[in-house]
């Protein structure tokens, strides 16, 4: 289907360039949806997910194929190194400047994944929250090593006990995190949360943007549950073992680096060192990716706006479609 990129698209009910943002929890199709829509659709695809930047994670991160890739293109995709950081804030820069580049071409941007916080960060603003201070995370890290998160945790509870209903006791990295901004500025995370500023001048995204969020939500979650158990085998098989074997072994990339803590790569990482079992490993691989489903699946529950779909149904392109009302102007 080809598109003239003299012309501009927009949804009929606002003159406002059109945003059309697609996600939901692991393992529900969303690449596949995403695919048929870049098909039907005048859209381009800007992947929202904080695992895909990474060059090298290609398996674990369930990625889209180059054959995928070369029928439609996924804008945020292998930009950076395992070893280097990549933010909320970076995501934010990246994703708007690519919503300008691809308005410009005539097209309509299509976000994509399942990573909540930089789709909230994207439509809602960032906090103003301080940059990271390597002293005080060295401290922290030597302290959850020595006494366990448990002992974070506890000490966030006393701080900032909303934000500690929020980050598990076995999630050392966002405790750390947590902990620091407190030290840094005397005020909690969840405080600084509240006083939210728009990353655009003067506008916030949905200001500028005519935005419509569509969501795959299983009702099933024993199905999500197989899918999931299913598709981390089918990972292993396809050469997990292999992938991380080879980040592993770079003398660039350490356990700490958020890459590297990414679900499934975590947990074959510890294989590697000898910490876990091959059998503990899937284990444990299989219950973070469930877990990271069900935490992406609360973020979906209080998003407002949203319309849902199961993954499976019948017509799904279709009735989607059907949603985008997409007109040339």
């Amino acid at each position: 289907m080809a598109h003239s990129s003299h012309c501009q698209y927009v949804f009929p009910d606002s003159d406002k360039p059109p945003v059309i943002c697609l996600m939901g929890a692991t393992a529900t199709g969303k690449t596949a949806l995403a695919m048929q829509l870049v098909r039907q659709l005048p859209c381009e695809i800007i992947s929202v997910d904080s695992a895909l930047v990474y060059r090298g994670l290609n398996i674990g991160s369930a990625k889209p194929s180059q054959q995928d890739l070369d029928a439609a293109p996924h804008r945020l995709i292998d930009i950076r190194e395992p070893s280097e950081p990549y933010s909320a804030a970076d995501f934010c820069h990246d994703a708007l400047e690519a919503i300008a580049d691809i308005h410009a071409q005539g097209k309509v941007p299509l976000l994509v994944g399942g990573t909540m916080l930089y789709f909230k960060a994207l439509l809602d603003g960032l906090s103003e929250l301080p940059p990271a201070n390597a002293q005080i995370r060295a401290r922290l890290l030597i302290e959850a090593k020595e006494q366990g998160g448990a002992s974070l945790h506890r000490r966030l509870s006393l701080i900032d006990p909303t934000a500690a209903t929020r980050i598990h006791e076995n999630d050392t990295q966002r405790l750390q995190r947590a902990l620091e901004v407190y030290e840094l500025t005397g005020k909690t995370l969840t405080e600084l949360q509240l006083h939210e500023h728009s990353l655009t001048a003067g506008l916030s995204f949905r200001d500028r943007f005519n935005v419509r969020s569509i969501a795959l939500m299983p009702h099933d979650r024993t199905k999500l549950h197989e899918r999931i158990a299913q598709r981390f085998h089918q990972m292993l098989a396809n050469g997990l073992l292999e992938e991380v074997k080879a980040l592993y072994d770079s003398e660039k990339n350490t356990v700490e680096l958020p890459a590297m803590r990414s679900v499934g790569y975590r947990q074959v990482w510890s294989y590697l060192c000898g910490e876990l079992s091959y059998e503990a490993m899937v284990e444990k691989g299989i219950i973070a990716t469930r877990r990271l489903a069900k935490h992406q699946l609360t973020w979906l529950r209080s998003w407002e706006g949203l319309s849902c779909f199961e993954g499976d149904e019948d017509n799904l392109l279709a009735r989607v479609v059907e949603l985008l009302p997409i007109q040339a102007r």
